[in-house]
Parts: structure tokens; sequence; C-alpha cells
């Protein structure tokens, strides 16, 4: 059987500001009315022989993921937490390791979580066609047919053909220039880099031995010395830190002598930019992709996205424009790269719109941020049923809840009581306390906070059913 691996990490700030450090692209719905990027690449496995899924994720995502996962019906998958990013190839190498534990020597298939694939019968073909390679001890990449010439990607430039399906590999290129890529493309023997694979775990294990030992060592030591807590599995930081940053390309497929390569039809896209959400996105008749509540007069080429009010536009074309609730983007098309630009202006000047939006997703459900001043704030919380918050206190503020609908389980100091609807409570500064939806729907109250400091982090917990501290 297939044990897939799905890499979920990385910020994707080319798409801010809907894609924030702590709620990057791959949990978003971004092509799909209904599905994560996440969720859609676990989808278009229905139907393969596969395992549980194995992710790879970025720790401060783990809440997120671990939801996303139980909303597609994956239970008791493992979630390895990267405690720092040290790109793909030590990601595959944990997962490899951690699969030769659990499940044998299975054949890996690593996907990327936040890639778009349209057609799933093409790519579950070409990956059944992909099998037989893997199982004889090649390493596997699947390269894009192209469709046009495209400076973007990396390519990959096909060598003799296999007997059954397939062609090793003579070559991986860098992204190209125009003129380059100009010729890859009518040459008909070059494909795009898509950053899918398959091989079977130890196969992996020894090339990575022989060209990146260092890796292989440090990935071993992190996940000896890591722990495991609910389905996440958490390496060592220390071990995990010291390995070095290498993707899979250089580490190991460029140099092996086994590599080899599926061609893949499936309309598949990255989604690495704007453009490219406008050109896969459904359109009019005047080219435009939207999204939201909009409004288009004489507009031409664009893609326009509300996430919270009304959007007009009058006599524009070939624009992006995106709004969110506390962040509006508006770029031409032919400039959608440098968005990542703005967000490292916004770190570079202390702000805190690059790392999150004014909803923020918690183990418990989420809160928006609907309103600030000098000395309060107001945020409308959402519980779900059965969770609860830590037990927790706060130094330099106050807190008053107004429950809105549902029923609130409060522990205010030494007493415990409910609160139910159009009901509130006071909690005072210093007062240790604690939140918990006991009932069978949603809570929802409005939290008004005041006091001299209003941060996240003036929050000390005195327990935590989710294991944050």
């Amino acid at each position: 059987m297939l044990q897939p691996v799905i890499m979920a990490g990385g910020t994707g700030s080319r798409l801010w500001p809907l894609s924030r450090q702590l709620n990057p692209k791959q949990f978003l719905r971004l092509a799909d009315t209904q599905l994560s990027m996440l969720q859609a690449t676990i989808e278009r496995l229905d139907g393969l022989d596969t395992l549980t899924p194995k992710l790879i994720c970025n720790e401060q995502h783990r809440f997120l993921a671990a939801e996303q996962l139980r909303q597609s019906g994956i239970m008791g998958a493992h979630i390895l937490l990267e405690p720092v990013g040290r790109n793909t190839a030590p990601a595959i190498a944990l997962a490899a390791l951690k699969a030769i534990e659990t499940s044998g020597d299975p054949v890996l298939l690593v996907l990327a979580a936040d890639h778009l694939i349209k057609d799933h019968q093409a790519f579950q073909s070409s990956v059944l066609k992909a099998l037989p390679l893997a199982e004889s001890g090649k390493l596997v990449t699947f390269g894009i047919v192209p469709t046009h010439p495209e400076t973007g990607y990396g390519y990959i430039e096909q060598g003799q053909p296999f007997e059954d399906y397939g062609f090793s590999v003579n070559r991986f290129v860098e992204k190209p220039d125009l003129a380059t890529a100009k010729e890859y493309f009518s040459s008909g023997k070059y494909f795009w880099n898509s950053g899918m694979f398959m091989f079977r775990a130890s196969r992996y294990l020894e090339e990575l031995a022989r060209y990146q030992p260092a890796i292989l060592e440090a990935c071993r030591l992190a996940l000896a010395n890591g722990s495991a807590d609910m389905d996440f599995i958490r390496v060592d930081a220390e071990a995990f830190s010291a390995c070095p940053d290498d993707s899979i390309d250089y580490a190991v497929m460029e140099k092996t002598s086994d590599a080899a390569m599926i061609p893949l039809n499936a309309g598949w896209s990255d989604i690495g930019s704007w453009s490219a959400l406008w050109e896969v996105t459904e359109k009019d008749q005047q080219d435009n992709a939207v999204k939201g509540d909009v409004i288009l007069e004489a507009t031409h080429g664009c893609y326009v996205h509300a996430d919270s009010r009304l959007v007009a536009t009058v006599g524009v074309g070939d624009l992006v424009v995106v709004e969110t609730k506390d962040a509006v983007l508006v770029t031409r098309k032919d400039c959608v790269q440098d968005v990542k630009k703005v967000v490292e202006r916004l770190k570079n000047d202390g702000r805190h719109e690059h790392m999150n939006h004014r909803e923020v997703y918690r183990p418990w459900g989420v809160y928006d941020s609907i309103d600030n001043g000098h000395r309060y704030q107001v945020k409308r919380i959402t519980v779900k049923p059965g969770a609860k918050l830590s037990v927790q206190m706060h130094h330099h503020r106050a807190e008053h809840w107004i429950v809105v609908s549902g029923t609130a389980k409060v522990t205010n100091g030494e007493k415990t009581y409910l609160v139910t609807e159009n009901q509130s409570t006071y909690i005072p500064i210093g007062q240790v306390h604690s939140l918990e939806n006991p009932g069978v729907i949603d809570l929802e109250l409005i939290e008004v906070q005041s006091g001299s400091y209003l941060g996240e982090d003036d929050i000390v917990r005195f327990e935590d059913k989710y294991g944050r501290t």
C-alpha cells in the first residue's frame, strides 16, 4: 500500500493578505468553495489503496491541521511537527523514518498540500504508473506537461524511456529565462518540476545517507529524542535545528543515478501567486474572476476577492484586488510576485498583519477582534461544543463576557456557574478563570477586555487540555 506524505509547511507570502503566517494558503479555500488546499489534496487520494496520510507541518499550525484532517474524516494520522523550517529533504526524511517504524517499508507518495490538480483521474493514473518504478528501487518525480513557456518553475529534462512507462532523468534545470523557456517548450523534452515524488522509504534514506548523511543523522536524532502528543509527533528542537537546510532536489534527486520521471497532465498548478489563481479560476466574458460581494463596471482581466464587504471596480483592467477585514491589496497582475515585499515591510515595521487575520483559529474554536481602542478591546468568541479554554489568569486586564447564544460554563475563582443567552459575567484582573461549552451547539459570546495591557502574551496558563503553555 502507498503511504501518502503531505508536506504542509510554508507561509504562502505571495498570496497575502489572504495567506498569513499563522493561517497560510494550504489551509485556505482558494480554488474550492468547500475544501481547503490541504483537504483537496487528501480528497484526490480517494480511490487509491493507501495508508493513513502522514502530515508534516509547522508546529504553529498543529491545531489548524488537526481540525482540517478531522473534518476530512482522517483519524489517527501522524502529524509531524517541525519546530523550525529546514526545507523538504529533512521533512521527507522524518516521514520516511517514521513510516519504516510504523508500517514496515512502504512506498511513499510525497505531495505538497498547496497544489491544485483538476483532473483526479489523470493524477491517479500517473500515480499507478509510477508505482512499479518505485517498487523496483527508482526515485520517481512527476513532471508536469507544460502548457506554455514558464519562467517561474524549474524543469526536468527527460532521458531514455523505460519499457513500460516513464523516462529516466537526464537533468534538473533551474528556473530559466524566457528565451530558454521557449526552447524547452518547443522541444517537447522538458517538463515542469512539480515537487511531487514516489519512492520506497528505505531507498530515499539510502540515497540521503550517500549524498547528505548529516541530514539523515540529524533527523534520526530529532525523532529519537522527540515525543508523541495525541496525534502530534514532536521532534527534538535542538537536534532538528542543527539539521542542514536543503531541498530534496539538491540533496538527492539531482545526484542519484536512479531518478525516474512520470509525465503528469492533470490541470496542475502550484497557485504560487494571485495571477496563478486568476488563471485557474472560472471567469466571466470579460475575463474577470471574482469571489464574494463584488460589482464590476467596465472591468476586464481582473481578479477581485471580497472577504467581508462590498468591493466595486470601475474602468480598470488586469488588476488583482483582495479585501480582508484588516487589509486590502491592489496590484497589477504582472507585479504579483512582489507581494512578498509587502510582507517583508510588515515584518520589518513590527506590524502584525502578516501574522494572522482578524479572525484567529484556536483548538477550541475561533475569535474575531471586532474593535479596539485606548485600554479596551472587543472580541467575538465562538467555542465548539465540548471545548474548553485553558484555566488562566491575566495580570493587566479584566474581562466582561456577554453570552449571545448557547450556554457557558464559567469558573471564576472558587465559583463555577452557568451563563446563558443574554446574561453576562465579569472576570477581575488577576482572577483565575476558565470558559467551557458544555452544550451541543456553538457557544457565541462577546468579550470586552479592559486594562493597561491587552496583548495575547498576558496569559498565565495553569491547565490546558490541548497541551499549550
